[in-house]
């Protein structure tokens, strides 16, 4: 078990000898994460401005062993960014004054970017260069590249780009040693030896301190469309997925499940959002494509359309008319969360299971649930990689209170399940604090070996991130 120091007044005084001027005052909104489960505590809030800056304050905090939380836009959901009252006051380590792009690479196809950067600034230089960052979260406007990196984002565009660790080439990170690893490169073949870079991306800041990533861009497509298409049930829109890569390949960048409990909860909870049907159906898909120059992306929805009705599939849609209407369409997806949250989730579960098993996955579930209590259930997500946010509900008229002593029974039956059935209990939102126990009780036995011997090899202090990812680690 790792012993840990407080970073008291003395220690704190040592940061700010060593890095002048890199102390910030610590507000309250670094020590809570979004959905207000996780409430945490800091002795010091510290912002370097280079690699060599953060090598120090890690020096530092290694020689009087104090716990680092690296934060990036503080948008995690599993309380990675948050050490509860009872540890050691830890430092909590913000990347938000490192936030350049040191270069762009047209012609290769690469980005430097330091961690710091937000993801919709990441999104802009590509644009002013021609190119596209594919990754594509509802909070691009406040995370960052780093934070993005050390979870292994996910995202609305995995079906066709990948995951963040996908889309790096390579980082420099700070060691918990305090060594600076020059990772930078960027190239697509490296084939030199165990792969750091892929082992750092997705530690959730507990393997190394990631300061700035070479990133993979690619040709913008040239023509975009959207559509939002009624269907019949999920076995129907997993149908019309196949049917839309048969006839399109790579084109279709996104497709996404939601229920119809989802625009309801629009409507209660965001009444001014506009909404495309009258009534919401059972189920809806939100089709995205980027198509190459010289293709018709509307006849292109219009054929998948009349495929999916001819086959049963479809019942009703609207085809985005406009680059307006396109984003109109996105707006609802991503607002979804915003509604949950104004709603209150009794739990909330970031789910994955094999493509052929989601169907199955929503019906089982959602007989379990139902016969159990009288709770709302949305489920939405990114189907085309098989990720679902599975999120159950109060009842109308009820609150989350009134189920609070349920809670853990709820995420039990659910994760139980997708265990059961070939799943993974953490999609794309990581580990973090919430799910340790998750981990420990679904991960496999020879995995979690090898990770917690990786962690004594690369943090033998257990300085970065403590009790995230894994416990007392």
């Amino acid at each position: 078990m790792t012993v840990l120091n407080a970073a008291d007044a003395d220690f704190t005084a040592r940061l700010e000898a060593a890095c002048p001027g890199s102390l910030k005052p610590l507000s309250a909104a670094y020590l809570e994460e979004p959905r207000g489960r996780f409430f945490g505590h800091a002795g010091a809030l510290v912002a370097p401005r280079s690699a060599e800056e953060v090598a120090a304050i890690v020096r530092l905090c290694a020689d009087a062993r104090v716990g680092i939380v690296p934060w990036g836009g503080g948008t995690g959901l599993v309380g990675g960014q948050i050490i509860a009252e009872g540890a050691p006051a830890p430092v909590i380590l913000s990347l938000e004054r490192m936030a350049a792009v040191r270069a762009v690479y047209p012609e290769e196809n690469v980005m430097i970017a330091e961690a710091g950067a937000v993801l919709a600034d990441v999104h802009d230089a590509a644009e002013a260069a021609g190119r596209l960052f594919p990754l594509t979260l509802a909070s691009q406007g406040s995370c960052r590249i780093g934070g993005n990196l050390a979870t292994n984002a996910g995202g609305v565009n995995v079906l066709r780009y990948g995951n963040a660790r996908e889309l790096c080439l390579g980082i420099e990170a700070v060691l918990a040693d305090g060594t600076i690893w020059h990772g930078l490169k960027r190239l697509r073949k490296d084939n030199t030896g165990y792969d750091l870079r892929d082992l750092i991306v997705g530690s959730e800041g507990t393997l190394g301190i990631i300061t700035a990533a070479a990133l993979k861009l690619f040709p913008r497509p040239a023509i975009e469309g959207a559509a939002l298409m009624a269907v019949e049930s999920p076995a129907a829109a997993l149908k019309l997925l196949a049917l839309a890569r048969d006839r399109l390949g790579e084109g279709v960048s996104a497709f996404e499940l939601m229920h119809r409990m989802g625009f309801d909860f629009l409507t209660e909870a965001i009444p001014e959002m506009r909404q495309p049907f009258e009534t919401p159906p059972e189920w809806t898909v939100l089709i995205d494509l980027g198509l190459p120059r010289g293709q018709d992306v509307t006849a292109a929805l219009e054929a998948i359309f009349e495929a999916g009705a001819e086959a049963g599939l479809v019942s009703d849609g609207v085809i985005a008319q406009s680059e307006a209407q396109r984003a109109d369409f996105w707006a609802l997806r991503e607002r979804i969360p915003e509604a949950n949250r104004k709603i209150g989730a009794i739990s909330s579960h970031d789910i994955s299971l094999p493509l052929s098993e989601v169907p199955a996955f929503i019906d089982r579930m959602g007989a379990r649930l139902a016969a159990a209590d009288d709770w709302r259930v949305n489920c939405f997500g990114h189907l085309g990689d098989g990720n679902l946010h599975y999120n159950v509900f109060p009842a109308k008229g009820r609150s989350r209170a009134d189920y609070e002593a349920r809670r853990g029974e709820v995420k039990r039956m659910i994760h139980d399940m997708v265990h059961e059935m070939g799943g993974s209990v953490s999609a794309e939102h990581g580990i973090g604090r919430l799910k340790v126990e998750d981990l420990e009780r679904y991960g496999d036995p020879a995995k979690l070996a090898a990770m917690r011997a990786v962690k004594a090899a690369l943090d033998p202090l257990g300085i970065l991130n403590p009790g995230a990812v894994l416990r007392g680690a």
